[in-house]
């Protein structure tokens, strides 16, 4: 069966990034009928915190992305100490004392002489007595994986054919001096001891995989398929300054809605157009793997907006209804249409039920003080903005724009919003006349 995982750490809320990578998985597995697992990786206990963790399940499930089964690292210490004494026992785990400064100039000195910067297996040299003297110093060891030098070889559902040679690689860290084992064996024990099948993920952990390979094999695992995904390009600054932020639960509060989200996600860094999807299930049914390529994947907030306009334009008041308590359905299908966000909302709820300043010379006003005496009796409906221009219109030289838009500016305080024919009969009309006298 396919079994693919997502493993945010809960040190902070997701961003788009990270939704992406949880997405696609999602996708992937729904479309092959298989296992899609949410694996916390909170083994740093110091910044892990539950409250993100809460709110990583809350994003997700807002979002639609549901998981099949839920684990933890944090209570998996004991497996990666398991693993750790198999590859120690294999002599493929040994002890390092350098502290990091030490390794800074070790790599300094590389870089100067033009190496490349990777460990040169000093603690492989080591006998028991300097250990033990490094011991007595106050120093605790960190312990690395020992790579074959060999060439490492995957075939890559996006980039195709990997190639790595491992005698390029330093010896990679798997249990620091505090004992907390680091992402890359607690990655592979639980993908190993909980049969993933896919590993998805972004192409910066695509040097991590050629290690992973490795230990994959020293620990008896099978190894699984993986894709690497382009990364997020995005335009510095936009979305703070927009949209509020580019973690869900910024979107989420701007008025964002999440098939807005999951479809563009899904779409960019991939041959196909980006376009609205009203369902997960549309989305699972389009779902292809094929069809992702290796440049950058553009994240533009711009096209957020257009979709999640286009989805909100659509929406009834029964979907919004939660929202916006204040409003009514007749409110919501007058100013829907123009709307960016939902939360756009709540202002036009209050040029229509408060007080508006209107910028107008003295011309303008005249004439809105000789079109309110022609104002037509009610009730009112959406007929009743076309049937009192036309009684107007003989009375006054304005035509097009002079002649509507003093009118928009007395009604509403701004020169463009929502479709006056249908907020007339939201002012009713006292409050209609009262505006255009002021």
């Amino acid at each position: 069966m396919t079994k693919v995982r997502f493993a945010p750490s809960p040190t902070g809320f997701l961003h788009v990034g990270n939704v992406r990578t949880a997405l696609v998985n999602f996708l992937f597995a729904k479309k092959h009928g298989g296992h899609f697992l949410l694996r916390i990786d909170d083994t740093d206990t110091a910044r892990s915190k539950a409250e993100y963790e809460a709110a990583i399940k809350e994003d997700l499930s807002w979002l639609g992305i549901t998981w099949d089964s839920i684990e933890h690292q944090s209570q998996r210490f004991d497996r990666y100490k398991l693993a750790a004494d198999k590859l120690a026992k294999d002599d493929r785990l040994y002890a390092c004392y350098e502290t990091a400064e030490e390794l800074d100039v070790q790599r300094k000195m590389l870089a100067s002489r033009g190496l490349p910067p990777i460990y040169n297996r000093a603690g492989l040299k080591l006998t028991d007595e300097q250990k033990q003297n490094y011991e007595r110093q106050g120093r605790r060891p960190h312990f690395r994986f020992l790579l074959n030098d060999e060439e490492i070889v995957w075939d890559d559902l996006i980039r195709g054919d990997t190639h790595f040679k491992a005698t390029h690689m330093s010896d990679p860290v798997l249990i620091r001096e505090d004992g907390v084992p680091v992402y890359t064996l607690a990655s592979v024990v639980d993908d190993g001891e909980m049969a993933v099948t896919r590993v998805i993920r972004g192409e910066d952990h695509v040097s991590n995989t050629a290690v992973q390979i490795q230990l994959y094999k020293a620990l008896g695992f099978s190894v699984p398929q993986f894709a690497h995904m382009a990364l997020l390009k995005t335009k510095e600054g936009e979305m703070s300054k927009r949209l509020g932020g580019n973690d869900i639960r910024a979107l989420r509060e701007s008025g964002v809605f999440p098939m807005a989200i999951n479809s563009l996600l899904a779409r960019i860094g991939t041959s196909d157009a980006v376009e609205l999807f009203y369902d997960m299930q549309s989305l699972i049914d389009s779902f292809d793997f094929k069809k992702f390529g290796r440049a950058p994947a553009n994240y533009d907030v711009a096209e957020l907006e257009k979709l999640n306009e286009k989805l909100l334009h659509q929406l009834p008041f029964a979907a919004v209804k939660e929202k916006l308590s204040f409003a009514d359905e007749a409110f919501w299908l007058a100013v829907r249409a123009n709307l960016k966000t939902i939360s756009e909302a709540k202002m036009w709820w209050e040029i229509l039920h408060g007080d508006i300043r209107a910028e107008l010379n003295h011309d303008e006003r005249e004439f809105l003080r000789g079109a309110a005496h022609l104002l037509l009796p009610a009730p009112w409906d959406e007929n009743t903005y076309d049937a009192w221009l036309a009684a107007v219109k003989p009375t006054t030289a304005r035509k097009g724009k002079e002649l509507f838009m003093p009118i928009r500016k007395a009604l509403t305080g701004l020169e463009h919003g929502p479709e006056l024919k249908k907020l007339l009969p939201l002012l009713g009309r006292d409050k209609t006349t009262k505006r255009l006298s002021a």
